[in-house]
């Protein structure tokens, strides 16, 4: 979808931090279902995997399904923004990968790796195409680096936490879901820089290059995004565990 002044002015301003650790969440939590495509033979690339699960949660959120105030996806995306920005990441082989695909929600795709992101809703019940998808087993082989070295947006993993492909996926989810959001809510009060960026990002169809940086690397930069995590999962306490910047 191609941004304008018009797709602007129906755009939230939202940048605020993702985990919300100062924040009550839902009664209920609700969490985005990030679907990573397992192929048992010949498995994706942990880097390619990360990639393909930010790309599409902004996919998601960027999707005109989404952007329109009186849609399903709309207020259950606003719904889920109001709590805690829950993102929780499983894997699906066959039939089962096939079966999520009839659910509401958005694929990407980088290198060797495939994502399906869903439409956020309550973390329990679950639809059963989704419930019966493991989050264990969420680990990928670490073969190579990213291959988008002309990306627009970056995002940037710790070094200083040991994280699996699964919780990393849902990381470069939070960190490229709040550049999007600040880009969009730049743009939304008129600057032009933010647009273009925006633009050029959107006509790249929202792809994203991950990094791993070394731990001198990661202490030395200052980027524009900082996803501090609440510690749910694999990491304990208020953890920063991803950047992004453009």
């Amino acid at each position: 979808m191609r941004h304008n002044a018009e797709n602007f002015s129906k755009c939230p301003a939202r940048s605020d931090a993702v985990s919300r650790p100062d924040r009550p969440d839902h009664v209920n939590p609700w969490a985005m279902q990030l679907v990573i495509r397992r192929n048992k033979q010949d498995p994706a690339n942990h880097v390619d995997v990360l990639e393909a699960a930010a790309t599409a949660v902004v996919r998601l959120l960027d999707d005109h399904r989404t952007i329109q105030d009186t849609s399903v996806w709309s207020e259950a995306v606003a719904h889920w923004r109001a709590g805690w920005i829950r993102k929780v990441a499983r894997r699906a082989e066959n039939k089962r990968w096939d079966d999520v695909q009839q659910l509401d929600g958005v694929n990407a795709s980088s290198g060797t790796a495939e994502v399906r992101a869903l439409v956020p809703g309550p973390v329990a019940p679950l639809p059963p195409e989704v419930k019966k998808l493991q989050v264990g087993g969420t680990e990928f082989p670490r073969l190579h680096d990213s291959q988008h070295h002309d990306a627009v947006v970056t995002v940037e993993l710790t070094p200083f936490a040991d994280l699996s492909t699964g919780k990393a996926a849902a990381q470069a989810g939070h960190a490229a879901q709040i550049a999007y959001e600040r880009l969009t809510a730049s743009a939304h009060t008129g600057d032009p820089a933010a647009a273009q960026i925006l633009d050029a990002w959107c006509q790249d169809e929202f792809r994203i290059r991950v990094q791993l940086p070394s731990t001198s690397q990661w202490s030395a930069a200052e980027r524009p995004v900082r996803v501090v995590d609440a510690g749910l999962t694999e990491v304990s306490g208020a953890t920063e565990t991803s950047r992004a910047f453009w």
